[in-house]
């Protein structure tokens, strides 16, 4: 059965992708709003495992609302590894396209699609394709994202390109538009068509906090910002995230 949706959703995508979740990495959710102009900050630095130091990453974007079913944003992304000083790291394009009227079925769907640009060209071009399901009980929201994730053109001394799978899960509770509480889940299994052995898939859980504050007209700012524990062996052993939007 795991295979067979698996299938389903490679078939869907015509295309694939294959990428290690950075640490910066966010929860998508399906919501657009048309018009809605965005300046992002987001952060994340992890302890990595059986090694000094910590690797982070940062990028900064600009979105914009196109219609009320498509959103589109432009990333800068930086990165520091422990053998390395900040550097630049890659150009990224996200999509997201809302398939269903927010609120309308019991789940609204979306689509992600994503295009990263790498600084060393010799990685080659990264692509991640998936859908976006959120769902809502009372005061409860869930989401579940499912990614395939591929690089192509990948030069000759690279490793064989492979299809992987990976997963994003966010719970939380919407106490008031300031102030939401829950919890952020984010894992790689593997390829897509044979996961890797468990303890070699990456999962990190742990419990995150949100909120929109209005300012002056009808911008706000928002924050989520999530502190995650390794739950398996080669995850990180913690990794904190950060993500602040200015909406206008």
């Amino acid at each position: 059965m795991k295979k067979n949706i698996l299938t389903f959703l490679f078939a869907a995508c015509a295309f694939s992708t294959s990428v290690w979740a950075d640490p910066a990495d966010y929860v998508k959710v399906p919501s657009v709003e048309y018009g809605e102009r965005e300046l992002e900050l987001k952060y994340g630095t992890s302890k990595l495992p059986n090694r000094e130091g910590r690797i982070s990453a940062g990028t900064f974007g600009l979105g914009y609302g196109v219609t009320s079913n498509w959103f589109t944003e432009v990333y800068v992304k930086y990165q520091k590894t422990p053998d390395e000083r900040t550097r630049f790291d890659a150009i990224e394009w996200e999509n997201k396209f809302l398939l269903t009227e927010t609120g309308k079925y019991p789940v609204d769907l979306g689509v992600f699609v994503e295009l990263e640009v790498p600084r060393n060209r010799s990685e080659g071009f990264e692509f991640r394709f998936g859908p976006l399901l959120q769902t809502d009980f009372g005061r409860i929201q869930l989401n579940a994202n499912l990614f395939l994730k591929r690089q192509v053109r990948v030069g000759t001394n690279s490793d064989p390109q492979v299809t992987e799978f990976q997963y994003q899960f966010q719970a939380k509770y919407r106490l008031m538009r300031e102030f939401e509480f829950g919890v952020q889940a984010f894992g790689e299994l593997g390829k897509w068509n044979h996961w890797n052995s468990s303890d070699k898939q990456n999962h990190r859980i742990g419990p995150a906090i949100f909120g929109k504050v209005p300012t002056a007209g009808k911008a706000a700012i928002k924050y989520d910002l999530a502190w995650l524990i390794g739950a398996s062996r080669v995850a990180p052993d913690s990794t904190i995230r950060l993500q602040l939007e200015y909406e206008f």
